[in-house]
């Protein structure tokens, strides 16, 4: 998959600091996996969550933090949207973020 955009990743990763292996390993088998539908990304992250719109929550270091991504299999193509915590993820609308 093409991953948009690491920044992100690294900028949360800077001021959380045990989040390095999760979020890194995260990125990884997103960018080298090729996922054709939800099903597929389902098998590989067992907790994830479709919210509608094309966005996806991710839980990383057992739901400790939160990834949301846009994503679009047709053109294998993944938009990180929101990185954060679970606490700052209850303040925001993950499906239009």
């Amino acid at each position: 998959m093409i991953v948009f955009s690491y920044p992100a990743i690294k900028r949360f990763i800077e001021e959380h600091g045990d989040a390095a292996d999760a979020m890194n390993n995260w990125y990884s088998v997103m960018k080298l996996t090729e996922f054709a539908n939800y099903r597929e990304l389902k098998e590989m992250f067992g907790t994830i969550e479709g919210v509608g719109n094309d966005r996806y929550v991710f839980d990383i270091k057992g739901n400790k933090y939160r990834v949301v991504a846009m994503i679009h299999f047709n053109v294998r193509t993944v938009y990180i949207r929101f990185v954060g915590s679970h606490k700052q993820y209850d303040k925001i609308d993950a499906k239009t973020i």
